[in-house]
């Protein structure tokens, strides 16, 4: 009930604040679907949470309900309902991003915003994450924030002033910490990871780095010159955060599988072709790299790879390597 309740008076603030000759609260209650006793209250109650609603007009039927923005030009002039709103909201996804090396500045804004509001008004807001949830992805386990933090800070400093990097990393295809003196060109955040993108001089090649595989850390003094481009969309053509070629993968998903498969954008090549007995086929161009063969085998048998046959080989061989592991 509470719920609905807050979705309404957010509905009812952002049909009041984007009419500019106000609305009455008969077309506010049509809009929502109660009474206009019910959205008297909705607006008394609005009113004492602190937002500046007020009426205009001669007679109670025809009174025209509009709100004062000016509450929230001490907080920055033009900063609507809305705004305010997805800043609280997006509270629990910035939780998700342990290592972020804006993460004290952003803390530090969103105390501001606290600030600028009256206390009702930051209780009726701090009711709007109830309506909506979010679930952070895997990301570093509290043991490591601490170090993270700082470590990303750094290395967001080093891409900035374009200062010569040398670390310790530890690489999970040698299974060994190696030495690397690279040329930090960006930082990304994915998949609940944060990753440094650098030039490798020693390997002639971009790769990428996971913060939190970084053992040790050295900003030299030395500097250098981007000489290279780094596209707007760094992974596009992995499934995950990895660099390759992308090649054509055709994927056979059984038909139990259908409705979730259809129902999301798994990358921007995709195309599905949907058979009579409700299996489904999809193409993607794609490199095929762990990120593509993970998703892959997270859906057991219920998925075959048609083409390429070195994806197919390789798909079946870990299927072969696990069954012998039950057995």
């Amino acid at each position: 009930m509470r719920n609905a309740e807050v979705i309404r008076q957010w509905q009812i603030l952002r049909a009041v604040e984007s009419a500019r000759a106000g609305v009455t609260i008969h077309e506010l209650a049509g809009a929502t679907g109660v009474t206009t006793r019910t959205i008297r209250r909705d607006l008394t109650a609005l009113q004492e949470a602190g937002f500046a609603l007020f009426d205009e007009g001669e007679e109670n039927e025809t009174k025209r309900w509009k709100l004062d923005t000016q509450a929230f030009r001490a907080v920055q002039d033009g900063l609507s309902v809305a705004d305010v709103a997805a800043l609280y909201l997006s509270r629990s996804i910035v939780v998700a991003l342990s290592g972020w090396p804006l993460v004290d500045e952003l803390g530090a804004a969103l105390a501001k915003l606290d600030g600028a509001l009256n206390p009702r008004m930051r209780e009726f807001l701090s009711t709007l994450p109830q309506v909506v949830s979010t679930k952070a992805g895997p990301r570093a386990g509290a043991a490591s924030v601490d170090r993270l933090a700082p470590l990303t800070r750094r290395l967001f400093d080093a891409v900035r002033d374009r200062h010569i990097v040398e670390m310790a990393y530890f690489s999970a295809r040698s299974n060994r910490a190696k030495n690397y003196t690279v040329h930090p060109y960006r930082i990304a955040l994915a998949q609940g990871g944060v990753y440094l993108v650098a030039w490798a001089p020693q390997y002639d090649e971009f790769r990428t780095f996971a913060v939190e595989r970084i053992q040790k850390l050295s900003v030299t003094e030395e500097t250098f010159r981007k000489t290279r481009d780094l596209p707007a969309d760094l992974f596009a053509s992995s499934m995950g955060v990895f660099w390759g070629e992308p090649v054509r993968v055709v994927l056979e998903f059984a038909a139990r599988h259908a409705p979730y498969v259809q129902g999301r954008l798994w990358h921007p090549s995709q195309h599905l072709d949907v058979h009579a007995d409700g299996r489904v086929t999809m193409t993607l161009d794609v490199s095929t790299d762990w990120a593509l063969r993970s998703w892959i085998l997270g859906f057991g048998a219920g998925v075959k790879v048609v083409e390429p046959k070195a994806l197919a080989d390789a798909i079946r061989a870990e299927h072969r390597a696990a069954l012998a592991e039950y057995d």
